[in-house]
């Protein structure tokens, strides 16, 4: 073998063996600091590799992850939520008709040309009608399957009201319907969890005055059309865009005007926080309740939006229907009072409590795409710090996130809880 030939081997063998031997050494260096952490993510896929109705326990929950560790754990999680969740609903979704409690709500769907490559966007419409005759409200229903036509890569669908009661669409189990909706979307229609819009006409604009929100941490925008807002407050749309359509001429409980009020208030909540509060208001002309589909422009309005689930500044209101989360604010379970209210932001590693009325404790939860989970936090309230330290990664978290809501794109691996004041009491 010629000499050259011997020394590009030997080279070769040399750069080999140094990328081998640096191979080793960060592997090493990756087994060792990980510690104790790599024992939760051991314990999960151990926990994963047995039978689902043989898992007992999971154990090692509370040890602290890295943010590789998080990352892993929260995939592993999710697939087997997705897995378990597909079983568990596919007939519902096939049937289109789900059951809550003793409340039923059937649905139709249609799809708008091919889905992108970030999923398909859902629209969900919802009929007029209300305090009438069951058959009334399914000719409402029947009309409204067909009214509008959605973006391409789309899906829109109609869902009919369980009860036909004048308040049909903002009642306490329509939150719940529609988190299943949402839900049963993302895992059979590949829906982008955070490209989910609610829209709705006369009754059904009544229950978006309601629900967008309440429930604005699950839309990105929010049409509103011919309807009216009875006592539903919009401090919680600070995130989302919200527009309002209403015919000049629509008389009746005072749509119109009152149209105009919330457009009003819109206009000064933005000009108070430029950031927040995206918003239109349309009053169309020499229009009476029907208004010519010329609404139809705000599907093009909502379609520009794009949830951010992790906002800089939260506004939480709450409803006479309560939550227990929103966006990256919770309290602790059934702690939840009628017409709290939350103002919270974040700074960097900063959180501050601008308000809160009426929450004794508040939960702020915590991922790496809202701050550096490898630095300590602090959180602020009447200008006094209340918190300060690094939160810890965990699979409880993560799974007691996954557990509450089922949203791929917010995910918590950490939380902290505040003392905000003493127990509250009615």
């Amino acid at each position: 073998m010629p000499k050259d030939r011997l020394l590009r081997l030997d080279k070769q063998l040399i750069v080999r063996a140094i990328v081998c031997i640096l191979s080793i050494m960060m592997l090493c260096i990756s087994l060792t600091s990980a510690g104790p952490e790599s024992t939760a993510i051991k314990s999960l896929k151990q926990w994963f590799a047995a039978e689902s109705d043989k898992r007992g326990v999971l154990k090692n929950t509370d040890i602290p992850l890295s943010k590789t560790e998080a990352v892993k754990a929260a995939k592993l999680l999710l697939q087997d939520k997705i897995s378990r969740l597909r079983k568990e609903r596919l007939t519902e979704w096939q049937a289109k008709e789900i059951k809550i409690g003793n409340n039923v709500m059937r649905f139709e769907y249609r799809k708008f040309g091919p889905m992108s490559k970030d999923g398909r966007s859902l629209y969900i419409s919802m009929h007029g009608g209300g305090g009438t005759t069951a058959k009334i409200n399914d000719r409402q229903w029947a009309n409204q399957k067909k009214l509008y036509k959605t973006p391409p890569g789309s899906l829109y669908l109609a869902p009919r009201a369980p009860t036909n009661d004048w308040d049909l669409w903002h009642k306490p189990h329509i939150d719940k319907f529609f988190q299943r909706i949402i839900e049963d979307a993302i895992l059979f229609e590949n829906v982008n969890p955070s490209r989910v819009y609610i829209m709705g006409y006369s009754a059904g604009g009544d229950g978006v005055y309601q629900l967008a929100p309440r429930m604005a941490d699950r839309w990105a925008a929010a049409a509103m059309m011919a309807g009216h807002p009875n006592d539903a407050s919009p401090l919680g749309l600070r995130n989302i865009g919200f527009t309002i359509w209403c015919g000049e001429l629509d008389k009746a409980y005072k749509r119109n005007q009152v149209a105009a009020e919330w457009g009003k208030r819109l206009k000064d909540l933005r000009d108070k926080d430029p950031q927040g509060y995206r918003y239109e208001l349309h009053i169309q002309k020499e229009m009476g309740h029907w208004m010519k589909l010329t609404d139809a422009a705000a599907i093009e309005w909502m379609d520009k939006f794009t949830r951010n689930p992790f906002p800089e500044k939260v506004v939480w209101k709450q409803d006479n229907v309560t939550h227990d989360r929103f966006y990256w604010l919770g309290v602790p379970k059934n702690s939840a009072r009628n017409n709290a209210k939350v103002i919270a932001e974040r700074n960097g590693q900063v959180f501050t409590i601008l308000k809160a009325e009426k929450v004794a404790k508040l939960i702020i939860r915590l991922n790496d795409d809202l701050c550096d989970m490898d630095k300590p936090v602090k959180v602020i309230f009447n200008g006094k710090t209340i918190f300060e330290g690094k939160v810890s990664r965990t699979i409880k978290t993560i799974q007691q996130s996954l557990e509450q809501r089922f949203d791929p794109e917010s995910i918590f691996s950490g939380e902290m809880q505040v003392t905000l004041s003493g127990e509250l009491k009615d």
